[in-house]
C-alpha cells in the first residue's frame, strides 16, 4: 500500500494502462494520478514518499507497458496542462498538448514548426526524447521547459540543462515536464499548412498510420532520422535493416512487424505486452547476427513481466 498525499486532482488505485496506450497492452499501475494543474502535481510530489518510484505518462504513442504493470505512482497530465498560445515566433505549450495541434497553431500564426505535425505524441514527450523528423529536432527551436523535479521543486530548464542528443535528453528520473517553449522560424501561414498537407500525404503512403503501433520501434543505426527528401540514403535505416535481415512481416503471438513498414511493431489483434517486446529483441538478435548493426529501442518498455502463464 501506498500512502498517498490528498490531491486536488484524481489519483486511482489498481489503473489499468493498456486502455491509455496505442498498443492497447500492459497491465495497471499501483496508482493513477492525475493532477489538477501544475501547483497540485508540486504539493503531490513533495509530499510523496521519496522510495515511491514514479513514472510520467504522455499519451502512451511510443510506449510498451509490461504485463505486469507499474509499480508506483504514474503521473499522467490532462486538459489542465494543454493550453497553447503563440506570441510573435515563440510557441509556448503545454506537456500535454498534442504535438500536432501545437504543429498546426504554430502555422496558423506564421510560426514553422512543421516537423512536428506527423510525430505522434505530446510536447512533453517530445522534449523529452527530442524527437524529431525531415531532419528538424525539437532540440532545434527549444527555448526552455518549466519541470517539477521528483521532490515537488519547480524549475525551468534550459537546452545545456537537457543535453539533447539524438532521440534522447538528460531529463532526471521522476521529473515531469509540465510545459515548453519553443521559438520557430516565421513563415507564411498558407505555405506551411500546405507543407504539413504535403507530409500527412507521403506518412500515410509509407508508413501504416491505421493500424495499432507506437511509431518508429528502433532509432536508425546512424543515429538520424529520415530526413523525407527524395536524395535521402537508406543503407542503415532501421527498416532496411530488418528487413534486410528477413524479419519484415516476422510474428509472435498477436505481434508482427509490421507488412508495410518494417520497423512499426504492430498488435496485430491480441497481442500482449510480452509478445512485443520478445519479438521486438527477435529482431534486434536477428539483425545483429546478419550485419552486425545493434538496433537501439526508441519505444519505452515500462513495468513488469507478467509471471509466466499469466498474460492474456
Amino acid at each position: 500500500m501506498i500512502d498517498l498525499p490528498p490531491v486536488r486532482g484524481t489519483l486511482t488505485p489498481e489503473r489499468p494502462l493498456d486502455g491509455l496506450t496505442w498498443l492497447r497492452v500492459g497491465g495497471p499501475a499501483d496508482v493513477l494520478f492525475q493532477p489538477a494543474d501544475a501547483d497540485d502535481l508540486a504539493d503531490f510530489l513533495a509530499a510523496l514518499d521519496s522510495a515511491v518510484p514514479v513514472f510520467p505518462m504522455g499519451v502512451g504513442s511510443n510506449l510498451i507497458v509490461r504485463d505486469g504493470g507499474v509499480r508506483g505512482v504514474v503521473i499522467r497530465l490532462g486538459r489542465g496542462f494543454n493550453a497553447t498560445t503563440v506570441e510573435g515566433d515563440t510557441v509556448t505549450a503545454g506537456a500535454a498538448a498534442l504535438d500536432a495541434h501545437v504543429a498546426r497553431r504554430a502555422a496558423e500564426a506564421g510560426v514553422d514548426l512543421t516537423f512536428l505535425r506527423t510525430i505522434p505524441g505530446s510536447i512533453g514527450g517530445a522534449v523529452r526524447m527530442n524527437a524529431g523528423c525531415y531532419g528538424s529536432y525539437v532540440a532545434d527551436v527549444f527555448v526552455s521547459a518549466d519541470v517539477v523535479l521528483r521532490d515537488g521543486t519547480r524549475a525551468t530548464l534550459r537546452a545545456e540543462d537537457l543535453q539533447f542528443q539524438y532521440r534522447s535528453s538528460t531529463l532526471a528520473d521522476g521529473a515531469v515536464l509540465v510545459g515548453a517553449t519553443l521559438c520557430g522560424p516565421m513563415g507564411d501561414p498558407q505555405e506551411l499548412a500546405q507543407r504539413m498537407a504535403d507530409q500527412l500525404a507521403k506518412r500515410d503512403q509509407t508508413q501504416p498510420t491505421r493500424d495499432r503501433t507506437a511509431g518508429s520501434t528502433f532509432r536508425n543505426p546512424v543515429g538520424h532520422s529520415s530526413t523525407g527528401r527524395d536524395d535521402d540514403t537508406h543503407e542503415l535505416k532501421a527498416w532496411k535493416v530488418i528487413e534486410d535481415a528477413g524479419m519484415r512481416g516476422a510474428t509472435l503471438g498477436g505481434a508482427v512487424m509490421n507488412l508495410m513498414h518494417a520497423n512499426f511493431l504492430t498488435n496485430a489483434g491480441g497481442a500482449t505486452a510480452a509478445d512485443l517486446e520478445d519479438l521486438g529483441e527477435k529482431v534486434r538478435k536477428r539483425v545483429y547476427a546478419e550485419s552486425g548493426v545493434t538496433l537501439e529501442w526508441e519505444i519505452m518498455r515500462v513495468g513488469e513481466r507478467a509471471p509466466r502463464g499469466t498474460n492474456t
